[in-house]
């Protein structure tokens, strides 16, 4: 089955506008250091609104870590008084359960622009250290009302409050945890990282508006023999490049996929690639050809 849903019609003379929620790491590719570069080759205006100020990722031993909950409705209500317009919101990692109220004043400020949440919360099944319970409910409300709800397992395991099932799930699986994220309210799903331990890494794509998990999509990708800290947030924030770039949501997922493995092609060949993360800055051109 074909997945066409398209959710941006991009005028070729415009560059759109995307608040990206994230935190900031000074050291580590991720999050805002992801968005911001990838959003940008992809021809979009990123506004940061920053939820966290971390030294480094949380994969290192050490790093400082600050909640900039209270800066934050200053820093929207001046956004509001010199009329900020904004095309898409775009959330991530979060630093505190109150700051879902903050993208919710987002959505209410701009009703028009798209819903685009990644729920970072955890991988192979364990959570991030600075989250909590309480912020994983709370991350949970994001989902009703999605435009795009992109989890990994993990996270599809914390939203739904089903046990998590590990990487290696049938086709059959996939279908039935696809429309329990779809129950949750979401409009379209994107369910990230599905390994069946046969040389390829799988996402599915599936929308409520074409029929619910029975439309998904299976995009296979060639599974590479080692593993980088940050390919979420690269996929997650090339995905939505593609989707403001005016693809439709199955080809923003693949194109989002193949960037991703180019990129740890590329990482591979740098220093400390394992500590510091994904670097996808060589394959910055690639992703603006495709997605242009």
């Amino acid at each position: 089955m074909t997945n066409d849903v398209t959710l941006y019609d991009r005028d070729p003379q415009y560059i759109p506008r995307v608040a990206a929620v994230h935190d900031m790491c000074g050291y580590g590719k991720c999050s805002l250091t992801a968005a911001i570069p990838i959003l940008s080759a992809a021809g979009c205006d990123v506004c940061p609104v920053p939820t966290a100020l971390f030294s480094a990722h949380t994969m290192y031993r050490d790093f400082t870590f600050h909640d900039t909950t209270d800066m934050l409705p200053g820093y929207l209500d001046a956004w509001k008084k010199e009329n900020v317009e904004l095309d898409a919101v775009y959330s991530g990692f979060l630093g505190s359960a109150d700051q879902v109220s903050i993208i919710q004043r987002l959505y209410d400020e701009y009703p028009t622009s798209l819903r685009l949440v990644d729920p970072v919360m955890g991988d192979g099944g364990k959570m991030y250290p600075t989250y909590t319970k309480e912020l994983c409910e709370a991350m949970g409300r994001l989902a009703d009302g999605a435009d795009i709800l992109m989890p990994n397992l993990t996270e599809a395991s914390i939203l739904t409050g089903r046990e998590y099932p590990g990487q290696n799930i049938d086709d059959e699986q996939a279908e039935s945890w696809i429309q329990a994220l779809l129950d949750l309210g979401a409009k379209n799903v994107v369910l990230k990282g599905i390994d069946r331990e046969d040389g390829s890494i799988r996402n599915y794509v599936a929308s409520a508006r074409l029929g619910g998990a029975g439309s998904k999509v299976e995009l296979v990708h060639e599974k590479l023999p080692f593993m980088i800290h940050g390919t979420g947030d690269a996929f997650a924030s090339s995905l939505c490049g593609a989707v403001m770039a005016g693809k439709n949501l199955a080809d923003s997922a693949r194109i989002a996929g193949e960037f991703v493995r180019s990129a740890m092609i590329s990482t591979r060949n740098q220093p400390r690639y394992k500590e510091r993360g994904v670097s996808f800055e060589l394959n910055l051109s690639e992703l603006t050809s495709l997605v242009g």
